[in-house]
């Protein structure tokens, strides 16, 4: 799938097939993470691939916001340093890991912000470290329409040289 093709059609998928996802795939989504670019090449990222099924169970009863975790086959763990840019430059890597996922057919959503204390006791994640986001994968159970996006319109949000210009 072509880049921009992803990024117009990628769609948040909370409801997974019981299928894995193949390692080969799993180690490029990780990978797309791992290339992403991050400001000064800090790359101040760790990424915890959980596929162990009562792992997943328990992410999703500690995940508040996404409970599904616990259904999908796959979730990557971003793990952040406490640097300044640590939190957009994970964000980033999140986005690339997505639509990776994505031109592969596999669907994922971001699950969670900061404050998962309870994930990195069950990860064994070192206490210096922070837990920006869950990231459940797997293929979606309902054929999903690519394209479909309730956006507003172009004009209301690009502007040329200041504020208030229209884009167009």
């Amino acid at each position: 799938m072509e880049t921009f093709d992803a990024v117009r059609t990628v769609l948040a998928v909370r409801t997974y097939q019981d299928t894995p996802v193949p390692p080969e795939i799993v180690r490029r989504i990780v990978e797309a993470g791992r290339l992403t670019a991050s400001s000064m090449n800090g790359q101040p990222w760790h990424f915890v691939v959980v596929e162990d099924r009562e792992t997943l169970r328990r992410l999703g009863t500690l995940a508040r916001s996404g409970p599904y975790v616990a259904q999908a086959p796959l979730a990557i763990v971003v793990v952040i340093e406490k640097t300044r840019f640590a939190v957009s430059d994970a964000s980033r890597a999140i986005q690339s890991m997505i639509l990776t996922a994505w031109s592969d057919g596999i669907g994922s959503n971001w699950v969670g912000f900061l404050g998962m204390t309870e994930v990195k006791g069950l990860l064994g994640i070192p206490e210096d470290l922070d837990v920006l986001a869950i990231v459940p994968f797997g293929y979606p159970v309902r054929a999903v329409g690519r394209g479909t996006k309730q956006r507003r319109p172009l004009a209301e949000v690009a502007h040329r040289g200041r504020f208030g210009q229209p884009l167009a």
